[in-house]
């Protein structure tokens, strides 16, 4: 059975997410997302983040069919040890991250990163809307 990962924040759910999610899934038989917690959410995005708790955040997810398990992080640590249990076989990343350290990923058989879909993100989501 191949493993696959991916981690972020998953904060509003959108097209670039299930794209993204759909890919990897066509890669491995068993799909598992580190979502980042509230506390890191809020660090890395801002105070007004994550608009979604990470209870809901992860529930979504696991709603999707392509989704196996969901597990949440609280920091770099956390995030290198969670790689390390589920020794992935394919680990996927943005591709915002190429030249860049992709963390836990020495733990992972295969990396690739998704080419992000213009348009898609929560940050603009969420902007567009307090500007409407």
């Amino acid at each position: 059975m191949r493993v696959g990962f991916t981690n972020g924040c998953f904060d509003v759910l959108h097209v670039g997410h299930i794209k993204m999610l759909e890919y990897i899934k066509k890669h491995c038989d068993f799909l598992v997302v580190g979502i980042d917690s509230d506390k890191r959410v809020s660090a890395n995005k801002g105070a007004t983040r994550p608009f979604n708790n990470q209870a809901d955040r992860k529930l979504m997810l696991k709603s999707l069919k392509v989704v196996d398990e969901v597990f949440i992080f609280n920091n770099q640590t956390g995030l290198e040890n969670l790689v390390k249990m589920i020794n992935p076989d394919i680990m996927v990343v943005g591709s915002d991250y190429e030249n860049k350290e992709v963390i836990g990923s020495k733990y992972a058989k295969e990396l690739k990163f998704f080419r992000r879909i213009n348009g898609y993100s929560t940050t603009n989501i969420l902007e567009d809307t307090i500007n409407r």
